[in-house]
């Protein structure tokens, strides 16, 4: 990093998996970016310029080293994250890519705790969105050493001064001089279309040229007439790397006209980047056709072996044993006790689940046996467990094939085959010291999908097929719904759907049919009212024989059913009174005007009659029914319908929208406050007949800024405008 010079080709090691020996020797680094920057071609081009793969981007069995599965290429774009590991100067490069997309939150989320630093990749064409803005205050928050680079200079209206200034308005909070350029580009000729490409780049510290038009780096010497364009530049990147140095001398020589030597420059600068305090931005654009080294490579690799910490210096995850007791912190040991993390699971139709490990403590083996273990997630149908598993081969990947791996020690990353009980989220420890990592962040899915097997074929897998999609994403949530009868998958939006779907049709062989979501309405007694239940039948031996007589009368909501018995004279006798109330709560669970059920009333026995032979447990139950339908028919239901609580974050911008949104869908805004980084929280109380597809809503309200949370409140009456139109539609339904 900081200019350091690669005049030379860089060793290839196509197909070939780089092995790490110690914590040291490993970087894991996460690209996060919108979709589109331009996070894949870079990470393709990294591995180019690293010799991972050769001249034409391929490894040896024909594939690039991030190839898109077949889903991937039906949407488009990256929906999962993928590692591709490659070799710099001895050291070994984790690069996680991520998916850029919204919806695909949750794979990210999984690469920022497998990293121990991150590129932020911006493209020069389409700037800085919103979510990503969010996602570098998370890292921030966590202190999680970051760079940037900007992507797509080759695009006609392409300015990296321009983007370099807008990053450190993003991303530089209160100091824009932490996010510097360390480079600034060179042009070539312009081309036909009056466009000039990017040839190389101009190196602010050492104030040489890395001249990469050739499709090889090469540093010269600059021309006397490039460096007054460098000056102004160099002096602030100079004074910002002084700035975060841990010599405060240095500041008072720079000022008084000292030249700080370049090593001294470059390891402040080294010594800032990885503390997370200063964060440079290069740039980077494809190689020539038949090339292997594409601008910036060279120097983003050397900022990643160079300025990015490894993972002895990342704080890890507290552990605790899996009953809660709090363990001894971990530390980056390969001979320390095992901890590890599944932080992505695959299904392979030849070799089974895969699961993407990072070990943060010890060293993992191939056929030992390993506990593990998975807690906190029931609510996302993952029940917690502990298990022992035998791990089956270590190895690292390359295109779609797999290069295996004798050891995986702490710091670093492999894939695991064969641990059928696996989760994304579980920990892995030794068997006889069984341990639990603390979970990461999971983005709550909010958007539902109510499904139905296909065919009898379909139902018989079904529950297979979705208990492994579940497994392989916990950002998604599996609820069997006992009131409204539907199985329903939770999804964090539209395409986050569409993927589980073909997921389920494609890799598990499951058909499902998409079916409307219900909400749970409730019925209730809007007014007091009476009935008569009378069963006789007489058929020879004995008949049914029962007659009873209710009062009915609606109590505040959240009551329930409350059951009086109010018989005097042996009218009902006491054996059958119990009968009597489980025929009515019975009915009144089936509902009764519109099939809900019924809630909130008072049902009081006062009278009814008996036969010393015919009546039975059975006709009072019966009878009980039939008095509750008679009470009905002639007395006013309200439906009711549940209201949920949510709360909305949003910059500061959207509240308005955001607000008249919530008022569109018969909400009650209940307040605000400021939420810091100019951001406000909205409470409200919304029916959730209306937020449905708030999920999707407020991505576009919000420009992709805004995140809610939801929780149930209570039932409330529906509107009588509104629940004629649903008894009409439930109604043609049927």
């Amino acid at each position: 990093m900081g200019d350091k010079s690669h005049t030379s080709a860089h060793p290839g090691a196509a197909g070939r998996a780089p092995m790490a020996d110690r914590p040291a020797s490993v970087r894991n680094v996460v690209l996060v970016g919108h979709s589109g920057s331009g996070k894949t071609t870079l990470v393709e081009a990294l591995a180019l310029a690293a010799g991972a793969v050769n001249r034409a981007g391929r490894v040896e069995d024909g594939t690039t080293v991030s190839d898109h599965d077949e889903i991937e290429h039906r949407q488009q774009r990256s929906v999962q994250l993928s590692l591709v590991p490659v070799e710099w100067d001895g050291i070994k490069i984790n690069l996680i890519d991520t998916p850029g997309y919204a919806d695909f939150v949750g794979e990210l989320r999984a690469g920022l705790r497998a990293a121990d630093a991150a590129l932020f990749v911006v493209s020069a064409s389409d700037g800085v969105d919103g979510a990503t803005r969010m996602v570098w205050e998370e890292c921030a928050a966590v202190g999680m050493p970051r760079a940037i680079v900007v992507t797509h200079l080759e695009a006609a209206r392409a300015n990296f001064e321009s983007m370099t200034d807008f990053c450190a308005s993003a991303f530089g909070n209160d100091d824009p001089d932490a996010v510097l350029p360390l480079y600034l580009p060179l042009y070539g000729d312009h081309g036909p279309d009056g466009h000039a490409p990017v040839a190389g780049l101009l190196g602010l510290l050492s104030q040489q040229i890395y001249d990469y038009s050739s499709g090889e780096r090469k540093e010269l010497a600059p021309d006397p007439a490039q460096l007054p364009r460098i000056e102004a530049a160099r002096n602030r990147l100079i004074e910002g790397i002084i700035a975060e140095s841990e010599d405060e001398s240095l500041m008072d020589r720079y000022l008084d006209g000292e030249d700080i030597d370049l090593k001294t420059l470059i390891d402040d600068l080294e010594r800032a980047v990885a503390r997370g305090t200063f964060h440079p931005v290069l740039a980077a654009a494809p190689a020539p056709e038949g090339s292997r080294q594409g601008l910036g490579t060279v120097e983003i690799l050397e900022l990643i072996t160079g300025g990015f910490p490894t993972p002895a210096e990342h704080e890890l995850p507290a552990v605790t044993t899996p009953q809660g007791t709090p363990a001894p912190p971990m530390t980056c040991d390969p001979a320390g006790p095992l901890v590890a993390e599944v932080v992505k699971t695959a299904s392979d139709p030849y070799v089974g689940r895969i699961s993407l490990v990072r070990v943060f403590s010890g060293t993992l083996r191939p056929d030992e046996t390993v506990h593990v273990s998975g807690h906190g997630m029931a609510d996302r149908g993952h029940a917690d467990h502990d298990v022992d598993e035998r791990v089956g081969a270590l190895s690292s990947p390359f295109g779609k094939q797999q290069r295996t791996l004798s050891h995986v020690i702490a710091g670093d990353l492999a894939c695991v085959a064969k641990l059928t009980r696996a989760e994304t989220g579980d920990t892995l420890s030794a068997r006889d010291n069984p341990l639990l990592m603390e979970p990461w962040q999971m983005p709550d899915p909010l958007l539902p999908l109510a499904i139905q097997a296909h065919s009898k074929a379909d139902e018989d897998k079904l529950s297979q097929g979705l208990a492994r999609l579940v497994a392989e994403d916990p950002t998604m949530r599996l609820e069997q719904n006992q009131a409204t009868r539907q199985l329903v998958l939770w999804c964090l939006g539209e395409a986050h759907r569409d993927v589980a779907l073909e997921r389920l049709r494609s890799r598990y062989g499951v058909q499902v049919d998409a079916v409307d979501h219900k909400v749970s309405l409730r019925e209730t007694f809007g007014e007091k009212t009476a009935g008569r239940g009378r069963h006789v039948k007489q058929s020879g031996g004995h008949g049914q024989y029962a007659i009873c007589e209710i009062d009915v009368e609606p109590l505040p909501p959240g009551t329930g059913i409350e059951f009086v018995d109010k018989v005097v004279g042996g009218a009902v006798p006491r054996q059958f009174i119990p009968s009597v109330e489980k025929g009515v709560r019975a009915q009144a669970a089936r509902g009764l005007a519109t099939g809900y059920p019924l809630v909130d009333v008072r049902i009081t026995l006062r009278d009814g009659k008996a036969h010393s032979v015919d009546s039975s447990d059975a006709a009072f139950q019966t009878a009980g029914a039939l008095a509750l339908r008679e009470a009905a028919a002639d007395a006013r239901i309200d439906l009711l319908e549940p209201v949920a609580s949510v709360t909305v974050l949003v910059p500061d911008d959207y509240v308005g929208p955001v607000m008249s949104d919530l008022s569109g869908r018969r909400g009650r805004v209940v307040g605000t406050e400021q939420a810091g980084h100019g951001r406000t929280l909205v409470r409200a109380e919304v029916p959730e007949i209306e937020i449905g597809r708030y999920a999707v809503d407020l991505r576009s309200v919000s420009h992709g800024t805004g995140r809610f949370h939801r929780t149930y409140a209570r039932h409330e009456p529906m509107p009588p405008q509104i629940a004629g139109k649903f008894r009409e539609q439930e109604h043609n339904g049927s």
